[in-house]
C-alpha cells in the first residue's frame, strides 16, 4: 500500500463530506478502515488529515463531526460584539455567563484601561457558542462606574455591547486589538474540550466609547481554530499625521492610529 494512501482517502472523504450538513457524524476509524481496505493506522491518518484541513472536528467524548468554519470579522467599523459578528456570518450566536464578580483592576490591565491598578471592575467569564458548538472561552473586564448593575443586565441581555449601548448610551468601538494563535492554557483546553495539541485563536481587545473616547471594556477571548477563521479588516480612515501615529510599547491604539497590529497567523483584508 502506498505511504500516501491516507491522503487519497482523505480527498475522497472530503469531497463526500462537502455535501453533508455541519454537525453530521463522521464514520469511525474502524468503519473507514473496512470501507477502504486499509489498516487502522491509515484510517486514523486520513481522519487527522481531514481535521488538519478543518473539514471535520473532534469533540472529546462525543466523536468526529462535519465542520464548517465561519469568518469572524474584526474591524474598527464593526461593533465589537460577538452576537452581531456571528449573526452577520449567518450562524446563531449564544452566550452563557459563567461568573460575574467585582475585583480590583489587575496591574497588567491598568495601562490599557488608563486607570490605576486596583480600581473596581467587573470581571465577566462567559462561554460563546456558534449554533450548538462551544467555540470560545472569554474573560471581560468592565469598569464598575460604567455599568454598576452589569450582573443583573446580563441576565436579561446576552450581549455586553447591547448592554453598553442601551443602558449606558455609549457607542463601543474596537480601539485596540491583538490576534495570535497558540495552544491555550490547561483551564481553557478543559473548558473548550480540546486536545492539548490543538491551537486556538487568542483575541485581546480594548473597546472605547466612539464619542468620548473613554475605555469601556478589555477582553481576552480564546476561540477554537476549527470553529472560525479570523479575518482582520484594516480600515483606511486616517490621513496625515494621525495615520502615521507610532504604536506605544509594541501596540497600536486604533483610537489614535486607526489600524491593527497583528501577531500570529491571520487572514487580513484591506478595505
Amino acid at each position: 500500500m502506498s505511504a500516501t494512501r491516507y491522503l487519497d482517502i482523505a480527498e475522497q472523504l472530503s469531497a463526500e463530506l462537502a455535501e453533508c450538513a455541519r454537525g453530521t457524524r463522521v464514520a469511525s476509524e474502524a468503519e473507514i478502515a473496512r470501507r477502504f481496505g486499509v489498516g487502522r493506522a491509515a484510517a486514523r491518518a486520513a481522519v487527522k488529515e481531514l481535521e488538519r484541513r478543518f473539514v471535520v472536528r473532534r469533540t472529546q467524548g462525543s466523536g468526529t463531526f462535519v465542520n464548517r468554519r465561519i469568518d469572524y470579522v474584526i474591524s474598527r467599523s464593526a461593533p465589537p460584539s460577538w452576537s452581531t459578528t456571528i449573526s452577520a456570518a449567518g450562524a446563531t450566536p449564544r452566550a452563557l455567563v459563567k461568573s460575574v464578580r467585582t475585583i480590583p483592576l489587575p496591574a497588567h490591565l491598568a495601562e490599557r484601561f488608563e486607570r490605576p491598578a486596583g480600581s473596581p471592575v467587573h470581571e465577566v467569564v462567559r462561554e460563546f457558542y456558534i449554533d450548538d458548538l462551544l467555540a470560545s472561552w472569554v474573560h471581560e473586564w468592565i469598569p464598575i462606574d460604567e455599568v454598576p448593575d452589569l450582573d443583573l443586565a446580563l441576565h436579561a441581555v446576552e450581549s455586553v455591547d447591547q448592554v453598553l449601548r442601551q443602558m449606558v448610551r455609549v457607542r463601543p468601538m474596537r480601539a485596540w486589538c491583538r490576534v495570535s494563535i497558540d495552544v491555550p492554557p490547561a483551564e481553557v483546553l478543559r473548558a473548550l474540550r480540546m486536545d492539548s495539541s490543538q491551537p486556538a485563536w487568542l483575541v485581546e481587545s480594548v473597546s472605547r466609547d466612539d464619542v468620548i473616547g473613554n475605555v469601556l471594556m478589555c477582553s481576552r477571548t480564546w476561540t477554537r481554530a476549527d470553529a472560525v477563521r479570523v479575518v482582520v479588516e484594516l480600515d483606511e480612515r486616517a490621513t496625515g499625521e494621525e495615520a502615521v501615529s507610532e504604536p506605544v510599547a509594541g501596540r497600536t491604539d486604533l483610537h489614535r492610529a486607526q489600524s491593527l497590529r497583528i501577531a500570529g497567523t491571520v487572514h487580513t483584508v484591506m478595505k
